[in-house]
């Protein structure tokens, strides 16, 4: 387990998918899905994060494996806490260290309310003073972006629940969308299509490797072809078929040009000199939606923009708040008010 002196704060990346736990000094010391396994008859915890996911469509009437989290936002309260609650328990170990300080990141867009419930998660998960920070900054802080000076810089990030597109700078967000197509939406476009095409009804586990063994952004930019199996909705039996990399983005077309058209609209609402840096720095992808293959070259074709994937594209938005972490006695000097909130 870790173990650290006079530090114990931390920086969360509370994503739809997957919670990301950054321990200062540390780095990325947890990394785990966003799913808790709950017995309904007395509404106790029996597993969070891997445990639970590997519960996901295998478990008994009386236990249910679930995702507190929806589109980036917290949509069961009480399980959230009880899911933070066990993975700040995870990440100090038997450390003693209590009441840590943390930053939590949310999406660009998120309402008062939704941030609102994000702090008082986390309070009531322990946390003794807890700061928000705007996911596209956080991930425009730890993939190495000086953010502090007078240039554009685009971030594309594509979670599991939401896609977040901004234009930063001088420490501050200039042009922000945020929409609720991401990862977790390719997952439903390929169940949709398998169902509708092949009368097959597949999980979330099948439609997340179809698309990373085959899928694609970009038609004709793969050629592959592989066998999913699942339950023939007509017989009611276990079937098995071909699918290839052609039908998936045949899946993913509306999804995909939902982002596409996002980021256009980003564009064309930036300042003319910002937009010219952005012409020349390019456009920054982070995220695990970032990685599903063609997306990067389909974004280059319909801007006009160099797109470059982040080489941290996972843990992007974790170690953001990481580095954010050591200056939280100077927030309120050194980063803008509207996108770090300072909860006293």
């Amino acid at each position: 387990m870790w173990f650290w002196k006079n530090r114990g704060n931390l920086g969360i990346d509370l994503g739809t998918a997957t919670v990301l736990v950054y321990a200062e000094g540390k780095g990325v010391i947890l990394k785990e899905p966003s799913v808790v396994a709950i017995n309904r008859n007395n509404n106790k915890v029996l597993a969070v994060g891997e445990e639970a996911r590997k519960m996901i469509g295998r478990t008994p009437g009386n236990i249910v494996a679930v995702r507190p989290l929806k589109d980036g936002v917290i949509s069961d309260y009480e399980i959230t806490e009880k899911m933070l609650k066990e993975f700040i328990k995870k990440a100090y170990g038997k450390s003693k260290i209590t009441a840590p300080k943390v930053i939590v990141c949310v999406p660009s867009q998120a309402t008062e309310v939704e941030k609102r419930a994000v702090i008082d998660a986390a309070r009531n998960s322990g946390a003794k003073k807890v700061n928000l920070i705007e996911e596209p900054l956080a991930a425009a802080i730890g993939a190495g972006l000086d953010i502090t000076k007078p240039n554009g810089s685009m971030v594309v990030d594509i979670g599991g629940g939401t896609t977040d597109i901004a234009v930063i700078s001088l420490g501050g967000i200039v042009v922000r969308a945020s929409i609720k197509v991401a990862g977790d939406s390719f997952d439903e476009a390929i169940i949709k299509y398998v169902r509708n095409k092949y009368k097959i009804m597949i999980g979330e586990k099948t439609a997340e490797e179809l698309k990373v063994t085959v899928g694609s952004a970009l038609k004709d930019s793969r050629k592959l072809t592989t066998t999913m199996k699942g339950r023939n909705l007509i017989t009611g039996l276990p079937d098995e078929i071909s699918i290839t990399s052609n039908e998936i983005n045949e899946a993913l077309k509306e999804s995909v040009s939902l982002i596409v058209e996002s980021v256009k609209s980003v564009l064309e609402k930036t300042p003319p000199e910002l937009a010219s840096d952005i012409i020349e720095r390019g456009i920054l992808m982070t995220g695990g939606g970032s990685l599903l293959f063609g997306l990067d070259k389909l974004i280059e074709l319909e801007t006009g923009v160099n797109v470059e994937i982040a080489n941290n594209s996972v843990e992007a938005v974790a170690e953001g708040t990481g580095k954010v972490l050591g200056y939280l006695d100077k927030l309120d000097i050194n980063i803008n008010d509207e996108e770090i909130s300072l909860i006293e």
